[in-house]
């Protein structure tokens, strides 16, 4: 939470100074190159001193959108380290600075349009995550996309269809001769169903929010994602974005939670 307030702090700032800068008039029109559109965001926390923490997000989206395509590209990483009690080598117990967070996804989708409204979509998506319930997971599919609304301020489009998914879940713990060691699980694979709710919704010129929604469900694992984020914008070009991710696994190891949640406040340049 202190973290969180840091973040918030900066940012806080940087939007204090943005909004009294004033952009040049904007050239880049997304009609003139195809429909391509882009984001990068960085979130970074430290505090030191009676606790130690580091925690640094950043996230790459690319879109594309025209009257024959609608693609998306993105690539997202997490790395989190904080003070964790361990035994030293003369059975005291201290404090070491510990990576507690190390995750990394990125993926893509292609549409190809039948009519203005209507796609053909073919996904894939690939996942490392050394905290999770799986150590690293893949998926490609292909199915149905559909824009139901889209306006000025609003648009909202589902894709829908099967796809094979591959992931192997995360190492177990076993205690062998007094010792705890890491056990291998085995990759698993299965045929799932993939569905996808995008909402966009301008709630003023210069505010947003989006909320995603992912589901890949098969017999053996059920994972469901959702990303809500509110973004203010600063000038045109910067922005800064309140996110919230929730994360679920159905099938997960003894120990391990089935529900992450992140928390992130970040600076966003768009392009």
């Amino acid at each position: 939470m202190k973290n969180t307030l840091m973040a918030g702090a900066l940012l806080a700032a940087l939007a204090s100074f943005g909004a009294q800068a004033d952009d040049a008039p904007a050239t880049n029109n997304p009609a003139d190159n195809g429909g391509w559109t882009g984001s990068g965001e960085f979130g970074f926390a430290s505090a030191h001193g009676n606790s130690r923490s580091e925690n640094a997000n950043a996230k790459l989206g690319l879109s594309q959108e025209n009257d024959l395509w609608k693609n998306n590209f993105f690539l997202n990483g997490l790395r989190s380290k904080g003070d964790v009690e361990v035994v030293d080598q003369q059975g005291n117990t201290v404090d070491r600075l510990t990576t507690t967070a190390n995750r990394y996804d990125a993926g893509a989708s292609v549409g190809y349009k039948l009519d203005p409204r209507s796609y053909i979509v073919t996904a894939a998506r690939y996942e490392h995550d050394d905290f999770g319930a799986n150590l690293w997971q893949g998926i490609v599919s292909v199915g149905y996309g559909y824009i139901a609304l889209k306006t000025d301020r609003t648009e909202l489009s589902f894709e829908a269809g099967p796809g094979y998914k591959r992931y192997r879940p995360a190492d177990t713990e076993e205690t062998v001769n007094g010792e705890t060691v890491k056990v291998k699980q085995d990759s698993q694979s299965e045929v799932v169903g993939r569905g996808l709710v995008n909402y966009k919704y301008r709630l003023t010129d210069n505010t947003a929010l989006e909320d995603t929604l992912l589901l890949e469900a098969g017999s053996k694992n059920k994972y469901y994602q959702n990303d809500i984020g509110l973004s203010v914008s600063m000038t045109r070009k910067m922005a800064l974005k309140l996110g919230y991710q929730v994360r679920y696994n159905s099938d997960v190891q003894p120990g391990t939670e089935n529900t992450d949640t992140l928390l992130t406040t970040n600076l966003v340049y768009n392009f």
